[in-house]
């Protein structure tokens, strides 16, 4: 499924009158479907989940990445469209590219432009070797403190097998130049914010700025640390269905 559209569909419930509503989902920084199985199987049917996952090669700039989502979702007349970490930016992008067929957006656990004061001097060492030794490095309490059959322990090797040090150096090289700010201030479409309490990769500060540019836009807070889309996927699932629901009518 890397590079691809991956489509889940649940069965309507008998007696179901409205449409269903299309969730398309653009991951975080591992371009992949991953970690939102959880949500994937707590929506409810008339919610239909579409995770576009992003090319494991090749560019990985954010208008190359808008360019592939425009693609995927070409025959969609309508759409949600929920956004985490790193795809944040590519949201506000695609909101603006497509105001007629976004109907709502959720901006998860992200930014409008990269999250840390200093980043921006780290570019050029956002390559594929620094990256591997802080992957490695960030993977050690994993290995350790969790069984081999942990089901967080499994998702995060298979997201290790199927995507390289060297694609992330460049999605994290993408980070670093972004600023969507003044951008996203003409999305007119309903937003809503999901902030992790315990998040230290992206603050809040950062869910308070897309604020500053959008004022009618809904703040939820959940408990957990930038992977409670896992961790806590009852509470985000939640969430993101309660944001749907408002927009169903």
């Amino acid at each position: 499924m890397q590079g691809g559209l991956s489509r889940f569909r649940g069965a309507p419930r008998r007696g179901e009158m409205k449409k269903p509503i299309t969730l398309v989902i653009l991951p975080g920084l591992d371009g992949t479907e991953v970690l939102f199985r959880p949500l994937l199987a707590l929506l409810p049917d008339w919610i239909q989940p579409i995770v576009i996952c992003y090319p494991a090669s090749g560019p990985n700039e954010y208008a190359d990445l808008l360019e592939i989502v425009r693609e995927k979702i070409a025959g969609l007349p309508s759409l949600i469209v929920l956004a985490s970490s790193f795809s944040g930016p590519l949201f506000i992008m695609l909101a603006a590219a497509e105001p007629d067929r976004v109907r709502g957006l959720i901006l998860s656990a992200t930014f409008l432009r990269a999250p840390g004061r200093h980043l921006s001097s780290l570019r050029l060492i956002a390559c594929g070797p620094i990256i591997w030794i802080m992957r490695t490095a960030r993977r050690i309490p994993i290995w350790t403190l969790r069984r081999r059959d942990d089901p967080y322990r499994q998702a995060k090797a298979e997201i290790w097998r199927r995507v390289s040090a060297r694609c992330l150096a460049k999605r994290t090289r993408a980070i670093l130049g972004v600023d969507v700010r003044e951008l996203s201030s003409k999305c007119e479409a309903p937003m809503l914010c999901i902030h992790f309490a315990d998040d230290k990769v992206v603050p809040r500060e950062f869910s308070e700025e897309i604020l500053c540019y959008q004022p009618s836009a809904q703040i939820v807070t959940i408990p957990g640390d930038h992977f409670a889309l896992w961790k806590n996927a009852a509470c985000w699932t939640a969430a993101i269905t309660r944001f749907a629901q408002g927009l169903r009518g």
